[in-house]
């Protein structure tokens, strides 16, 4: 852990790796999860084992994500295809949010009581309430 700030009442099971990011109160943190900087991951939030989130991410409370989900910031448009000039975009994932295990995320928005099953690829951004599932993650259900 380096530069973050963690509450008092996190659960961090080792090997992680976590830089620059914070982590609010009671959430849990599986082993082999990297959190890079400028996260933000908000209470009573549960990450599995294996996760990737990258840097611009911010989290909601009472989330949870499975085993081995992944986070994008960045669409591969740099301009004039210079990777020093990437464009590095945010994810916002809502309050009581469930992300089913090996899914991926791009930079999106994800509302609040969202359901992203398992194995999805979020492409677009997801509103409040509803069941979102596949390549590409479709609305399936409101709830």
């Amino acid at each position: 852990m380096n530069k973050c700030i963690v509450s008092s009442t996190t659960q961090i099971i080792n090997p992680v790796n976590l830089y620059g990011c914070e982590l609010k109160e009671n959430t849990f943190i599986g082993p082999f999860t990297e959190i890079q900087k400028d996260v933000v991951i908000g209470k009573n939030t549960r990450i599995s084992s294996h996760c990737f989130i990258c840097s611009k991410v911010t989290i909601g409370d009472n989330c949870f994500l499975g085993h081995s989900v992944v986070f994008t910031n960045d669409l591969f448009d740099w301009p004039e295809d210079d990777m020093n000039k990437a464009i590095l975009r945010p994810t916002t994932i809502g309050d009581n949010v469930r992300i089913g295990s090996n899914s991926t995320l791009l930079p999106v928005k994800v509302g609040n009581n969202v359901i992203i099953g398992a194995g999805s690829v979020v492409t677009k951004d997801v509103p409040d309430n509803c069941i979102v599932y596949g390549n590409p993650a479709r609305i399936k259900k409101n709830k």
